[in-house]
């Protein structure tokens, strides 16, 4: 099969788009904001309580998502849930209320009955947590699995050095790795994963000690290959100077997603990473020849991935690809904009400029007011300094005057170009103010361009048109081990 990427809310792609017992292996690390205490698990969130849990409410909060998946469960929803979930959930809101943690455990509940369906008797799940809600995980898992068959089979817990030191606690330097099987069936690879029987970070001569089994007359003798890992795994965390960093804010390493994979999967295996951020399950999966299944909800990370896919492994690799979410013609465009969904809000306008910039350019995610400005990009200018392009997306009626705007967003940010991507077309007004602000030459370019252009939606889909300015900065910092990166790297923080 050719591997899947699929834009879009990952509860409606694995119920429309995946099939049943087709995937070999899952593993998700669902976004969970939770570097602070979170001490109110009861939802009465009083003022001094509030900057505690900020983070944890920014990411989840009880809204018309929580309430219509709360009822599907209650129902049992296309027969997808088992009794022990059910009530299981109808219990927790009694005990927590409706609030963002139940929000939290009701999306958990809706996406890991879809995973229970879509495993093959012979997979497995890895479900990637902190310990500040893996207690409640676990009681969904095992309402989901244990009670059909499953099995519950490791608290894997990833230990990690770095940060700060806190002065009145333990530092926290773990997260949960929950390990679940379908059936009895299930695969295990252990000589794919052994490590040296000296313990990961701990001198301990006895590991490799050699005698007899107590009791027994029976020697004890090392395999070759070395031990199987313990439950816990000692991996550090990427840091900001490591060449696999690219710059996304939760990025696992990929000895983690490797071991995992390994473990529980064989070459042409199907691996499914429901939440895949910056791409670590899809790229490890795609260098151990496994086929992949991404989902993720946000365009940046679309984006992200495919750029890490092409610098990682030659353009050849987005052949393999199928991408399906992204819009492919202006029907499905202006679906996406009129989108009211508060989480997909901006997707629009990140996908247009990170479509019409070939993933190169940098979003301003910026809340608040964005000072018009959706994405900046950098190219060399005559002085040997970066010089600046400002993206400004419209899906709505433009006029003149959206030129005129924009021209003073020019002067305003000291850039040099300023691109307008609108969905509806230009005005002859707009063109001619467009055309009145001059043209930009470079002794790097080819050939003078205008200061100010007018993109629409129509040419880069039907034309596939894109940045014809060799672009200085990028995104992504590719990961050096695979590639030499030329060039200057940033980022933006507008």
């Amino acid at each position: 099969m050719n591997n899947q990427l699929f834009y879009g809310d990952n509860l409606e792609v694995l119920r429309k788009h995946i099939k049943d017992e087709s995937v070999d292996l899952c593993y998700i690390d669902p976004p969970f904001n939770s570097k602070r205490n979170y001490n109110q698990i009861y939802n009465n969130l009083g003022k001094e309580d509030q900057a505690q849990a900020q983070a944890f409410v920014d990411t989840w909060t009880w809204d018309d998502h929580a309430n219509q998946g709360l009822a599907e469960i209650q129902e049992n929803y296309l027969g997808h849930f088992t009794s022990q979930s059910i009530d299981l959930i109808s219990g927790l809101t009694k005990v927590l209320g409706k609030g963002s943690l139940l929000a939290y455990l009701v999306s958990m509940t809706l996406r890991i009955a879809e995973i229970f369906r879509i495993l093959k008797p012979t997979g497995s799940f890895y479900l990637h947590c902190d310990p500040t809600a893996s207690h409640y995980l676990k009681l969904v898992l095992d309402a989901i699995f244990c009670s059909q068959g499953g099995d519950f089979l490791n608290e894997i817990i990833w230990c990690y050095r770095g940060g700060c030191s806190p002065k009145k606690d333990f530092g926290r330097r773990h997260d949960v790795i929950f390990r679940y099987a379908k059936s009895s069936q299930y695969l295990f690879n252990p000589d794919q994963i052994r490590v040296p029987y000296q313990a990961e970070g701990i001198n301990r001569k006895d590991d490799a000690m050699w005698g007899k089994h107590k009791g027994t007359n029976k020697v004890y003798k090392p395999h070759p290959l070395g031990k199987i890992p313990e439950d816990w795994w000692l991996m550090n965390i990427l840091n900001a100077n490591d060449p696999e960093r690219l710059g996304y804010p939760t990025q696992k390493p990929e000895a983690l997603l490797e071991r995992i994979i390994k473990a529980s999967s064989n070459e042409g295996d199907i691996i499914l990473d429901a939440y895949c951020g910056c791409g670590t399950t899809i790229a490890v999966a795609e260098r151990l020849n496994r086929p992949w299944i991404g989902i993720d909800i946000t365009y940046q990370s679309i984006s992200l991935i495919l750029k890490r896919l092409e610098d990682s492994f030659g353009k050849n690799v987005l052949d393999k690809i199928q991408l399906n979410g992204i819009p492919q013609d202006i029907e499905s465009a202006i679906a996406l904009a009129n989108k009211s969904d508060d989480r997909t809000r901006k997707e629009f306008e990140k996908w247009a400029v990170l479509t019409y910039s070939n993933n190169r350019a940098v979003i301003n995610t910026k809340k608040g007011a964005d000072q018009g400005i959706d994405g900046v990009a950098y190219f060399q200018g005559d002085k040997d300094e970066r010089e600046k392009i400002i993206f400004q997306v419209k899906s709505g009626k433009v006029k003149s005057g959206d030129i005129r705007d924009l021209q003073g967003t020019i002067t305003l940010q000291e850039a040099a170009i300023g691109i307008l991507i609108t969905l509806k077309p230009p005005t002859k007004d707009m063109i001619q103010t467009a055309k009145a602000a001059g043209i930009y030459q470079g002794k790097y370019m080819n050939k003078s361009v205008d200061k100010i252009q007018i993109i629409t939606i129509q040419e880069i889909l039907e034309e596939r048109k894109r940045i014809d300015i060799g672009l200085m900065f990028e995104v992504l910092k590719s990961a050096e081990k695979q590639r030499e990166t030329k060039g200057i790297q940033t980022t933006l923080d507008l």
